[in-house]
């Protein structure tokens, strides 16, 4: 872009604004037509955890589900960016077990529990983070199984050169829309390789991670495809946890609509409307910070008419968060409005630069 991109969110402090955070965002539905955009919608970005629910189908395209009996929780916490709770740890400690892995096998690291009481209980206990508690755990724990039913050597699974990530690669080009010699690459915060492609291209393999039908697409590709959105669904509090903007969206969607948070204020959503097609959601808060992210998630919702006032409330701590400081009191709070600019029915694709 050649200015910066809107306003997305102000903070107010009292009355007055003390901080804005601006960014970009597309909406493009299963088809690769633009519903709404703001900002500039092919900006590249980089994936992070948004490429987890892709990440997790070469293992289900193997027939690992049936082999490492994996259920539900498996599966969605192999999607999550988790809160390091007991629940998660168990499940990912579980899904190594079942393919005759250990812990050091992890290669993602290890970091204190993003939830606020598994960190106090972890440190009450005298015991130190491992790499279970790594927020990306289950991911990992369920690439080792792809390898091992894939017959691929699982010491570096975390390399950039390593057959599996090619798998994944061509999967996430072809829901994506883009060309993999196109994918900019670099190394995630979990050690993995990650890609950079325009924000439509995230929006559009959203739509289709959630659609009904897509397009020249496998039979089996298509089940394992529904079997990883249906197990996020049904078991969303392992794909974030308690009190997390994630989970809580999920359930409240009962259904219609997948979230999955990825780092530095990207956000992506898989919507299937009650009627047309469905529609995917990505935006990138420009500074990367996280505050802001939810409320503007349901306000682009909202924005769209696809919100409805029950679900609202029921989440309006994330639509209208309050800030507060030390001593508990109410200071101020982060207002979302996105300018989203709605297209005419039947707009053209995407634009070339997102191919």
């Amino acid at each position: 872009m050649t200015k910066a991109p809107p306003v997305f969110a102000r903070v107010y402090r009292g009355s007055g604004v003390e901080s804005t955070h601006r960014g970009s965002v597309s909406v493009v539905d299963e088809r690769g037509r633009t519903v709404a955009s703001a900002g500039d919608d092919a900006a590249p970005i980089y994936l992070r955890s948004t490429a987890k629910p892709f990440q997790a189908m070469p293992l289900l395209l193997a027939g690992g589900e049936k082999r490492f009996r994996l259920g539900d929780p498996e599966i969605a916490l192999m999607c999550a960016s988790h809160a390091g709770e007991p629940r998660h740890t168990r499940v990912a400690e579980a899904i190594l077990k079942r393919g005759g892995f250990r812990v050091g096998d992890l290669r993602c690291g290890a970091h204190a529990p993003a939830s606020e009481a598994a960190a106090h209980a972890l440190v009450a206990s005298g015991k130190e983070p491992t790499p279970l508690h790594n927020n990306c755990s289950g991911k990992h724990a369920g690439l080792l199984l792809a390898c091992r039913i894939l017959d691929l050597p699982h010491a570096a699974y975390d390399e950039p050169g390593h057959p599996l990530h090619k798998r994944i690669k061509t999967l996430l080009a072809r829901y994506a829309d883009v060309a993999e010699s196109s994918m900019g690459s670099a190394v995630d915060g979990c050690n993995l390789p990650v890609y950079r492609i325009p924000l439509s291209a995230l929006a559009f393999a959203y739509a289709r991670l959630v659609a009904d039908r897509v397009a020249g697409e496998d039979r089996a590709v298509a089940a394992v495809r529904r079997r990883v959105v249906r197990a996020m669904i049904a078991r969303p509090e392992m794909v974030a946890g308690e009190g997390r903007f994630t989970t809580d969206f999920i359930v409240a969607g009962r259904g219609r609509w997948i979230g999955k948070e990825g780092a530095e204020g990207v956000y992506a959503v898989g919507l299937a409307p009650a009627k047309g097609p469905a529609i995917g959601i990505a935006f990138k808060i420009e500074d990367g910070s996280l505050r802001a992210r939810d409320a503007a998630t349901l306000d682009i919702l909202e924005r769209l008419g696809e919100l409805p006032e029950p679900i609202r409330r029921a989440l309006v701590s994330y639509a209208e968060p309050r800030l507060t400081n030390a001593a508990g009191t109410d200071v101020g709070r982060i207002e979302a409005q996105v300018p989203l600019t709605r297209k005419a029915a039947g707009s053209s694709k995407r634009r070339a630069a997102a191919r």
